[in-house]
């Protein structure tokens, strides 16, 4: 099918472009390596085409901000067909797929799309860091597009454009939640922290399981950031009951309950109930399509 220009404005794959103002790419500072901001790193959330809708208005009466142009369009370099859209939070920017054709691979598995300042530059930059491409670089209308895979099979897509969009700050940074096995642990931060550029703001050990509902056990989680965001490894046996590994991105809010609040009247499903972890509050939550995500206040 034809590919309109204003795909792939903010997503890392396809998307009609939200209206904003674009500005000429601008080159990142040398500690940033090839990051541009949080901002423009969008979760990726895969929904039954059927309740496409229903998902992005939830999601977005849960966090507030706005919505791109919802279109159907082709956003892998094989043939496919997705209703596609982004959702643009004070808290975080998802990309929404609902497929209406197989997802061809590798494309599904992926978390996040991260925006780059130079794809070829930053995919080599990855490749030295033990990354390596699910696939190789393909090209849409406005830009470039590569998936990669981290030490512990954690995927991840860079895209570049022309000309990146210029989005307004975050209000709260959310963190890509990455759960892990000590076998993959250290080796994924070093490759990501190499990479990205990012510095490791905690490192704790001998953490109390009930953080992921392991009463009795110890885990240890490392919080990261760069200019690519927050991270937060997660290192366990992998034993972890449901539905602690399937939340993909942390967000932070200043009021969880009323966040909470206006999720369970969007249609959310609270999973695991506000507790203590980390010095902060935090709950995981079901939005209508299946995705799952962690919402926590204080730091």
């Amino acid at each position: 099918m034809k590919l309109f220009a204003s795909l792939l404005a903010a997503s890392a794959f396809a998307l009609a472009a939200p209206a904003v103002t674009l500005a000429a790419p601008a080159s990142a500072p040398v500690s940033a390596g090839y990051g541009v901001g949080p901002q423009y790193d969008t979760t990726h959330v895969y929904v039954p085409a059927d309740q496409f809708d229903v998902f992005v208005a939830s999601f977005s009466a849960t966090f507030g901000g706005t919505t791109s142009k919802q279109g159907e369009f082709q956003v892998t370099p094989t043939p496919s067909l997705t209703k596609s859209q982004l959702v643009l939070t004070p808290a975080g920017t998802i990309s929404v797929f609902g497929f209406k054709t197989e997802i061809p691979y590798p494309f599904g598995a992926e978390r996040t799309g991260y925006l780059v300042t130079d794809m070829d530059a930053a995919v080599a930059d990855a490749l030295k860091h033990g990354a390596t491409r699910l696939i190789t670089t393909f090209p849409d209308p406005i830009g470039r597009d590569v998936v990669v895979q981290w030490p512990g099979g954690v995927n991840m897509q860079l895209y570049w454009h022309t000309a990146k969009p210029s989005y307004t700050p975050l209000v709260t940074v959310p963190e890509n939640r990455i759960y892990l096995t000590p076998d993959a642990a250290d080796a994924f931060i070093k490759s990501w922290t190499g990479y990205a550029h990012g510095k490791v703001t905690a490192d704790r050990r001998n953490v109390p399981g009930d953080e992921v509902g392991q009463s009795g056990k110890t885990i240890r989680t490392v919080s990261i950031e760069s200019t690519y965001g927050k991270m937060q490894v997660i290192v366990s046996d992998g034993q972890l009951p449901w539905p602690y590994g399937r939340d993909m991105t942390g967000y932070q809010v200043s009021d969880l309950a009323a966040t909470l609040a206006r999720a369970k009247a969007a249609g959310a499903d609270l999973l695991v109930a506000p507790h203590a972890a980390a010095g902060r509050s935090s709950a995981i939550v079901r939005f209508p399509g299946g995705y799952i995500a962690e919402i926590h206040q204080g730091a």
